[in-house]
């Protein structure tokens, strides 16, 4: 059996840094409370776990921990954000590269409340003209959503750009980070992000069924709730908290989960210069592209987060990766990588073979799988 070369980090990060699993476990067994469900030691412990970590959040982004809501996953923060802010009649920008979690809730809106979608095209390798979205932008924009770094090509926006186009407009500027957090330094501040989504197990490192929601302060009250429920605060109010994160958090939180993402963010933050997995995508995208009958989508000239998309001559996707598990256990993505639309500029209609890297991943994992890649096209 060979052994497991795992280059699936753009689904999710693996293995997690050390203290995660501990920090969960932890919680279940030796807390075992609810955040904000009462004022016993216990209970108490479990919310200053869930204050930390919002805290966490924050000081990566440049915001404030009362700006962070906790979400189950990057689609549940970008459901709220989307469907909170748009009413009926709305318009608005978004772009090719986007993944499912922005466009099914647009499509969704599209067909229940009459919004109107403007999607921006991107080039061959992903990257969206900032001056196109300027000109896509209306009077009646409501909304401008971008996804920070593609999850097909791995390809970076110009988000500083994009903000101070967004922000010459009432529109707000919503970013999708859940390829770029924890990879990439963002400022909401200098960027002019009004929201931002992202998972919480992806660059950030934490276990699965975590987010994050971003709500910059002065447009908090303009975001309708998703959900509604208990929250452990008014509750002799029928509606939801009007401040957040109480607003958006209705339902026990997972702490465990949380508490696994706070020990994630902790070790990135104290191992913030040994990163190499940008680098290491580099090598891998330019050794790949000398293989003969493999197309890759990058552009070195540009800024990519470390996920590189092949096609390969005679291959389709789904078979290439079979046989990358099945024979050199190497774990990698094949298909449209639930960004559909992104495939019609790379003239992948049926899909791309995805590799990414995350802060695990050696020069020798890469060796195994540029001589893999080699032997499927029998170089």
């Amino acid at each position: 059996m060979n052994q497991r070369i795992y280059l699936d980090n753009a689904a999710t990060s693996w293995p997690k840094p050390p203290g995660v699993a501990e920090a969960i476990a932890a919680e279940i067994t030796e807390i075992g409370a609810a955040a904000g469900r009462g004022a016993y030691a216990a209970a108490m412990s479990a919310e200053q776990v869930v204050a930390n970590c919002r805290a966490a959040v924050a000081q990566m982004i440049n915001a404030q921990a009362a700006e962070i809501a906790l979400t189950c996953n990057g689609t549940h923060s970008l459901n709220i954000a989307i469907q909170g802010v748009l009413r009926r009649g709305d318009h608005v920008v978004t772009t090719q590269i986007e993944h499912n979690s922005v466009l099914r809730p647009l499509a969704w809106l599209q067909e229940s409340r009459d919004v109107s979608v403007t999607v921006v095209p991107c080039d061959r390798f992903g990257f969206v003209d900032a001056d196109a979205i300027a000109a896509a932008i209306r009077d009646d924009t409501r909304l401008v959503a971008v996804s920070h770094a593609s999850n097909v090509t791995g390809a970076v926006q110009d988000l500083a750009a994009i903000g101070a186009i967004v922000r010459q407009h009432p529109a707000l500027f919503l970013v999708d980070a859940a390829q770029s957090l924890g990879h990439l330094p963002i400022d909401v501040q200098a960027m002019a992000i009004d929201m931002l989504a992202s998972p919480g197990h992806k660059g950030c490192l934490g276990p699965l069924g975590t987010g994050v929601l971003y709500l910059e302060n002065s447009i908090q009250s303009q975001v309708q709730p998703l959900m509604y429920g208990g929250t452990g605060t008014d509750s002799d109010r029928m509606e939801m908290p009007a401040g957040m994160p109480g607003r958006h958090e209705a339902g026990n939180l997972n702490v465990p989960a949380i508490a696994g993402l706070l020990a994630a963010l902790r070790w990135s933050a104290a191992n913030e210069t040994e990163d190499s997995s940008g680098p290491l995508a580099d090598r891998l995208a330019d050794a790949l592209a000398e293989l003969p009958g493999v197309e890759v989508f990058r552009d070195r000239a540009r800024s990519h987060v470390a996920v590189v998309s092949v096609a390969i001559d005679g291959w389709q996707p789904t078979d290439a990766a079979g046989v990358l598990d099945a024979q050199f256990g190497i774990q990698s993505r094949a298909g449209l990588h639930c960004s559909p639309r992104i495939h019609e500029a790379l003239g992948t209609s049926a899909g791309t073979l995805r590799f990414s890297l995350g802060r695990f991943t050696r020069q020798a994992d890469l060796d195994r799988a540029i001589d893999a890649v080699g032997q499927l096209v029998g170089h």
